[in-house]
């Protein structure tokens, strides 16, 4: 079986009754989603606050119930995917687009649970390209500003030839740092900056990491 499909199924054992439930984005979080409408469909009964449309509508599609933040305050789990996993588990996300709404709903969870196949494990972060999230009101200015961190490029992320634009109307910036020693203090750096709305580096927000191989799941825990 497909190691995305082993890690993002496994990760439904952790949602009980009655939860409210953070849905990630993402190809391994696509896995969750689909194994969670099974359970649903039996009888399990949760709520369910989605990180982007897609997945909002994905989860609509199968029938799992959603809920905001206007009748929600905390939620019990998150379930999510990542770019790259530190063996500290501090991660990099936000390739899909969705890292502003995942880390404002990672933030308001108990927990949170990361799933990925082996091949986001790395001994540090920086090798895959930081999101960082920016208003497209002075967006040059601002990646100028990103660049004096000690960013090595950086790439505007475009979509059919235009600017990608996020779910909440900002562009993206994909930024290489090279290796990131203090991924802390990079986060805070990069989130000072006048224009920069939110950055992928999630420090200390991971709970467990359920990685997918070829023979089944291994669990990694704080």
């Amino acid at each position: 079986m497909e190691p995305k499909k082993l890690a993002g199924e496994k990760a439904v054992d952790y949602i009980e009754n009655n939860m409210v439930i953070g849905l990630g984005t993402g190809s391994t979080v696509y896995w969750t989603i689909r194994h969670l409408a099974l359970r649903v469909k039996a009888g399990l009964h949760i709520k369910a606050i989605p990180t982007s449309m897609s997945t909002a509508r994905l989860a609509e599609q199968l029938g799992i119930p959603l809920a905001s933040f206007t009748e929600i305050d905390r939620l019990d789990l998150t379930i999510d995917g990542a770019d790259e996993v530190s063996p500290d588990l501090n991660l990099i996300k936000g390739g899909g687009g969705a890292l502003l709404r995942e880390k404002i709903v990672a933030y308001a969870s108990e927990r949170l649970i990361i799933v990925a196949d082996s091949s986001k494990q790395v001994a540090s972060l920086g090798k895959f390209p930081l999101p960082v999230e920016i208003t497209p009101f002075g967006w040059e200015n601002t990646c100028k500003q990103v660049m004096l961190l000690g960013c090595e490029s950086l790439t505007l992320r475009e979509k059919d030839e235009r600017p990608f634009v996020t779910d909440n109307g900002n562009y993206i910036a994909d930024c290489k740092f090279g290796r990131i020693d203090s991924p802390d203090l990079l986060e805070k750096s990069l989130n000072a900056i006048p224009g920069v709305v939110e950055n992928g580096l999630f420090v200390n927000m991971a709970d467990q990491v359920i990685i997918g191989t070829e023979k089944g799941t291994n669990i990694v825990e704080k």
